[in-house]
């Protein structure tokens, strides 16, 4: 293949690739955007402000760290 068979062929993607930006344009602004509706009070769950107990943490890495007693490479 060519230089330019190849930049025929990036200009063909591209102009298919913009007709459907188009497209997809036109069909978001016939569209009615939907209302926002209030959250549902039964699917809420309360979260206290408490600590957590730190037992739950003994035997995890600290994350993107690595393990506490190993040291990285």
């Amino acid at each position: 293949m060519s230089l330019q068979d190849d930049l025929s062929a990036v200009r063909r993607n591209l102009d298919e690739l913009t007709r459907k930006v188009e497209r997809l344009e036109q069909q978001a602004a016939r569209r009615k955007p939907a209302a926002a509706s209030p959250p549902d009070p039964s699917r809420m769950v309360t979260v206290p402000d408490t600590p957590y107990d730190s037992s739950l943490w003994t035997d995890s890495d600290d994350e993107g760290l690595g393990a506490r007693d190993r040291r990285a490479p």
